[in-house]
């Protein structure tokens, strides 16, 4: 009786496995988007298949703000990297625009979202990106946000995590490109201690998305406590090459 239901539970494993495979590949084909959509938020200007918009600045970009050109069409420009806006770390400053983030767009609707893309504000056009870019970076804004002030402090930045497993991560998964002291990769202006440390929100969204045009891999697959020791690690790096 023991050898049958043995047998009988293994003949239903084998038979619920290709279910259980075509979720999984569902899944991680979900996240490669997510992550996509990611690097898109970050600066699609580079990624993007399509044609890029005319030299010039946004025009729903503020003109009391300080930026100027094609910096002003990337979305992180405006929403900011937690995703705040003008109630963020881009409240004050040099990014400062008045606009208010993405927060209030986690959970919608993918295509209420590409939408909004495409609308008079944001000017986004089919030329610029293709079908798949917009569903991606959809996503992101729906599926893809972290609550930052979870794991930065909005006020110090402070980031709250187990520096012991960052050193860990860092070392096995960053340190090959990056350098055990962050320093390694020549065409970066700053350094990984640096970038951190006076960037916090950046560093997270970075480690979890990737680079955009580089081959840095995502870790958006992971738990985020894993993106953030990561960066607690980070922050203890140097700050100068």
């Amino acid at each position: 009786m023991k050898q049958h239901t043995i047998m009988s539970e293994l003949v239903g494993f084998l038979f619920v496995l290709p279910f259980l495979m075509v979720t999984n590949a569902g899944a991680g084909e979900l996240q490669h988007d997510i992550a996509h959509g990611g690097l898109l938020y970050d600066n699609w200007l580079k990624i993007s298949q399509g044609t890029p918009p005319a030299k010039g600045t946004h025009p729903s970009y503020p003109k009391q703000a300080k930026k100027k050109g094609s910096a002003t069409w990337r979305c992180k420009e405006c929403h900011g990297w937690d995703y705040k806006g003008k109630d963020g770390a881009y409240r004050k400053g040099s990014h400062f625009t008045g606009i208010k983030g993405i927060r209030e767009a986690v959970g919608k609707d993918v295509d209420v979202i590409v939408a909004v893309l495409k609308d008079d504000t944001h000017k986004l056009t089919d030329e610029m990106m293709s079908a798949d870019d917009f569903n991606s970076l959809a996503l992101f804004v729906s599926q893809g946000q972290v609550d930052m002030d979870k794991y930065i402090n909005p006020e110090t930045r402070e980031v709250k995590g187990n520096l012991e497993k960052g050193a860990g991560y860092f070392n096995t998964i960053c340190a090959r490109c990056h350098g055990l002291d962050g320093r390694k990769i020549k065409d970066m202006k700053v350094t990984i201690g640096k970038v951190a440390n006076a960037n916090p929100w950046e560093t997270l969204h970075k480690i979890r998305n990737g680079q955009p045009g580089e081959e840095m891999p995502a870790l958006r697959a992971l738990p985020v406590d894993i993106a953030r020791d990561v960066l607690v690690y980070a922050r203890t790096l140097p700050t100068s090459k």
